[in-house]
């Protein structure tokens, strides 16, 4: 099986069910599996610690999550229209794997959750594409042939996926929502696995 990693940060829950809705469309393509996994927050408090497992949920990326991968689907909250400071920080402890090559060559989508409609969701997108860019990874988005893209009235953009959660974060995921998830799954899925091949 080839493993694609859906690696993210959620503080109320919404990037999370993008996560896992992601990693349902990479299930649903034969050969490759979704490896689910989170980071954690940044504490304000130098002195503050964290158990090493998540309460619940997928366990924590590790490095070695990166260098085995075959694909990445990153995702982040919308933080003044830029991805949160903990999937921040962890990129900015990847110099040993960009300086490698780790990632060089893997296909790579970015997805997001905000709490308003207008609020940052598509530069939050690009802002997560910069990183991957350095590292060498195939930025890839959703096409229109997508028709969710036409339709929807809540997230979802060519950057990739993208949920509308309003203020109280209880926003459920809305049917085009999740059919976009479900594509970029598909789609980052079957690449990875061509890409896979190719190179083996």
């Amino acid at each position: 099986m080839t493993d694609i990693l859906v690696l993210y940060y959620s503080r109320h829950g919404s990037t999370r069910k993008l996560a896992e809705l992601i990693a349902t469309g990479i299930d649903s393509v034969p050969g490759a599996q979704a490896r689910l996994r989170t980071v954690p927050p940044v504490s304000t408090v130098c002195e503050a610690t964290a158990p090493d497992i998540p309460a619940d949920g997928p366990p924590y990326a590790e490095l070695r999550d990166l260098e085995e991968c075959a694909g990445l689907a990153l995702g982040s909250p919308t933080r003044f229209g830029n991805m949160a400071a903990p999937m921040k920080y962890f990129l900015d402890g990847t110099v040993a794997q960009w300086l490698s090559g780790t990632l060089t060559g893997k296909p790579a989508c970015v997805f997001t959750a905000t709490g308003s409609l207008h609020g940052g969701q598509e530069t939050t997108l690009l802002s997560m594409m910069l990183p991957l860019l350095h590292h060498g990874m195939l930025i890839m988005g959703l096409p229109y042939g997508e028709k969710g893209l036409m339709t929807t009235a809540s997230g979802g953009t060519p950057y990739g996926p993208s949920h509308h959660a309003h203020a109280d974060n209880r926003g459920p995921v809305t049917e085009d929502e999740s059919a976009l998830a479900l594509a970029m799954g598909r789609r980052l899925a079957r690449v990875a696995l061509r890409l896979d091949g190719a190179g083996a």
